[in-house]
């Protein structure tokens, strides 16, 4: 099995965003992020601990848009999250997941396919939560699909609270993406799909 057990150090910048990031795939949930939005950092942070990725994050807007920080950080997540799964030998490849928080219930579905899509279901009334335009979730999943060539399903089934749909979508995702890159025992040599490529 060759998914990759180190940290890994990855770095955009651009025009519009400086962005640096530790990752490992295989931590424990230890984060130390930064962003210029508190109610993203806090999602992150959510990511990270229930997807029990290691994440050391600093992401720095040179534009002063919310909308280039969310994208960025989700492109340079999803390229790390792809690039730390190695050959994708033994992973159990899919995962399914419902998690409630209060008034809200979120279903995440992923295929660690190598096709990049992405559909979202949300309703979600409110334009903002806190400092985070809500317009800009559907953003970061389909940025993150697309750079770290997943298959990502995410449906709101319930809820009316702004705050408690997005970090129940987010907490879903994160025991998703655990899920389904985690080790099948019983096939840890072999490569999750009959085309024998992902």
């Amino acid at each position: 099995m060759q998914v990759n057990t180190q940290v890994l150090k990855t770095s955009r910048k651009t025009k519009e965003t400086d962005i640096s990031l530790e990752f490992n795939l295989r931590g424990s949930g230890v984060n130390s992020i930064n962003t210029p939005m508190n109610f993203f950092t806090h999602m992150l942070e959510q990511l990270s601990y229930h997807g029990k990725f290691d994440i050391n994050l600093d992401a720095k807007s040179l534009d002063n848009d919310f909308h280039h920080i969310v994208e960025d950080v989700a492109i340079v997540l999803g390229c790390a999250f792809k690039d730390a799964l190695g050959d994708k030998k033994g992973i159990t490849r899919y995962a399914s997941v419902f998690l409630p928080m209060d008034d809200a219930l979120c279903h995440c579905a992923l295929d660690i396919s190598g096709r990049a899509f992405c559909k979202c279901n949300f309703n979600i009334k409110d334009e903002r939560t806190s400092d985070f335009e809500t317009v800009l979730l559907v953003h970061f999943y389909n940025t993150f699909a697309q750079n770290a060539g997943v298959t990502l399903h995410l449906k709101q089934i319930d809820g009316y609270d702004t705050h408690h749909i997005i970090e129940a979508s987010f907490k879903a995702f994160g025991r998703a993406l655990k899920a389904a890159c985690s080790i099948d025992s019983t096939a840890s040599d072999e490569l999750p799909s009959t085309k024998g490529i992902l």
